[in-house]
């Protein structure tokens, strides 16, 4: 059978299912388990292409051109051709320190090439122009439009409109470098996040957050010491639920590696997402599929607090004499004081209230004498299909010879019924806490933190009266002054093809694997990413090897003033299909 479309190289979702049914009927469990790996595979692709971004702030139609700018400004910004405008206000009427910004944007895909490389984050200030240190990511094409997530700091004045320029479409642009305190090593969720206030160390097994270093004068580190449960100890230790009649407990701190998980690091935030059902103790004797569990780290630069996310979502019914969506155990004797904080937003130290064990929003514990602390802040805790959560969790000082725990019991029933979501979104924050003025701290950044930015599409103010910025917004070679032409570069790196994809004919550019492409003298660096990690091997692009057409150094050292070629490989962010330019996409029959 000849095979000239893409459903007639790979299978649909409904094919491989059938063909998984059937092999289950014949009990041919080897490749049930193969079909089954290659179901999740569809499921990717499938998400690549299809899964909504949500709603942007503004409609991609919704710029301007740079040239329509004031002279000073436009000069300032020379290279760039489009942007947007964004206010950001603060209704809250407090003064605002730092906090992180996201911003789902939207543009005409004929008018940016890659977004990670051109978008440029700009503050209108005293009028004039000052970049902001910003990070994209989730960059995806959906038909004309490309969208992707922006995150950036922003802090500010009681009841201040700051306005910002999104500055976007230019081809020269390379990929910004901004130097901030926040540092991630290691691969995978097996990771070490470090800013100027602590050091988070995830689980190399399960991605969970197994350590956290406070680093102030003590170094005081949180952990929690001994065998577990027969897992890996961590301090974090939610999600979970006990099945029926109380006969096992549901874990993700069981899992052995993470069911799926995605991971992105930027200069702003790091931020690990892990998602699956939780495992019995001895899985896989029992792997029920009743209550899906989705956790979402965030860490961030320059802040002594992150984010951690969840939902919990039954995929059918079932009960659960107990479920958790919040537990932190730390060994030692490290704190002194009990943290609480009822619905008042007010903090309290000593044992809760018994009135209000239920209708908790902040937890955590302190130390008056070496002036560490370490708090819970729920921002966000609901559900959907369940009568109202209870907001629990009363902290413990002595747990077990541990030291001291929080947990939150947050269903009002046994019986969870199909389709119910809780869901939650907490801060938790490590800051230095004296009895003069740690309580107020901490209501304060809860209170900042519930009532956020508030972020809207706007135009420039009217009657600006423009000021030279200093310096300029491109780096040397991004405004048409770049030693080498970088569209010769990229018109040489098309000669470079892909010859394992033997008809297509699609090259390194098309394909999407260029990620960067900086010229710095007579020296011609290029930042390539692979497709998977099945073909780790950069080298076949770089240097050629098993009949590749042209070799990226080969071509590259032929255009006039080159020297030198330095090609690297990243695999951060991984390679998908929402790279691939409309060629592309016609080459592989994805068009």
């Amino acid at each position: 059978m000849s095979e000239n479309t893409y459903w007639e190289r790979t299978e649909p979702f409904e094919e491989k299912l059938r063909l998984l049914e059937d092999a289950w009927r014949k009990r041919d469990f080897r490749l049930v388990r193969a079909l089954t790996h290659s179901l999740r595979d569809t499921a990717i692709q499938a998400q690549h292409e299809e899964e909504s971004p949500g709603t942007p702030l503004m409609p991609p139609e919704q710029h301007a051109e740079v040239a329509a700018l004031p002279p000073e400004w436009r000069s300032w910004a020379l290279g760039w051709k489009y942007f947007q405008v964004v206010h950001l206000d603060e209704m809250l009427g407090v003064e605002r320190p730092p906090e992180p910004v996201e911003l789902l944007l939207s543009f005409p895909a004929a008018k940016v090439t890659s977004l990670a490389r051109e978008l440029r984050v700009v503050l209108v200030t005293d009028q004039a122009l000052r970049e902001v240190p910003s990070q994209v990511h989730g960059e995806l094409r959906r038909g004309t439009e490309r969208f992707a997530r922006v995150l950036f700091m922003a802090g500010g004045a009681m009841h201040e409109r700051q306005t910002y320029l999104i500055f976007f479409g230019n081809t020269d642009a390379e990929l910004p470098a901004y130097p901030t305190d926040l540092e991630t090593r290691g691969e995978g969720t097996a990771l070490d996040i470090e800013n100027d206030f602590y050091k988070a160390s995830l689980s190399r097994q399960m991605g969970q957050l197994e350590h956290l270093t406070i680093k102030r004068e003590h170094g005081l580190e949180l952990f929690a010491g001994g065998e577990g449960h027969g897992e890996p100890p961590g301090i974090d230790w939610a999600h979970d639920y006990v099945t029926a009649g109380h006969f096992q407990k549901m874990r993700i701190t069981l899992w052995e590696t993470c069911p799926d998980y995605e991971v992105v690091r930027g200069p702003i935030a790091t931020i690990v997402r892990r998602w699956g059902f939780p495992h019995s103790p001895v899985h896989p004797v029992f792997t029920p599929s009743r209550l899906n569990v989705d956790v979402e780290y965030r860490f961030y630069a320059g802040l002594p607090w992150f984010h951690k996310s969840g939902s919990m979502h039954a995929i059918k019914a079932f009960e659960a004499p107990a479920l958790r969506d919040d537990e932190w155990v730390f060994s030692g004797q490290s704190f002194t004081e009990m943290l609480w904080m009822g619905p008042d937003g007010k903090m309290h130290t000593g044992p809760v209230d018994a009135t209000m064990r239920d209708k908790l929003w902040a937890v955590g514990f302190a130390n008056t004498q070496s002036q560490d602390s370490f708090a819970a802040l729920y921002l966000e805790h609901e559900a959907e299909g369940l009568p109202e959560l209870k907001h629990g969790g009363a902290p413990q000082m002595f747990y077990r010879w541990h030291g001291h725990v929080w947990s939150r019991y947050p269903l009002p029933v046994k019986e969870v019924p199909a389709g119910a979501v809780l869901r939650q979104k907490n801060a938790y924050a490590a800051l230095h806490f004296t009895e003069a003025d740690g309580l107020g701290l901490l209501e304060e950044l809860r209170h900042r933190l519930v009532n956020p930015l508030h972020p809207s599409a706007g135009e420039l103010p009217q009657g600006i009266q423009a000021r030279s910025p200093a310096g300029r917004l491109a780096r040397p070679g991004e405004a048409g002054d770049s030693p080498i032409s970088k569209q010769a570069l990229w018109d040489a790196l098309r000669d470079c093809k892909d010859e394992q994809l033997y008809k297509a004919g699609i090259n390194v550019v098309d394909f999407g694997l260029v990620y960067d492409l900086r010229v710095r003298g007579e020296t011609v660096e290029v930042l390539m990413a692979m497709p998977h990690r099945g073909r780790p091997r950069l080298g076949f692009f770089t240097f050629g090897s098993g009949g590749n057409s042209m070799p990226v150094q080969q071509r590259l050292m032929k255009v006039p003033g080159v020297k030198k070629v330095v090609v690297e490989q990243t695999w951060n962010p991984g390679w998908n299909s929402n790279r691939l330019t409309d060629e592309g996409r016609r080459r592989l029959g994805l068009a």
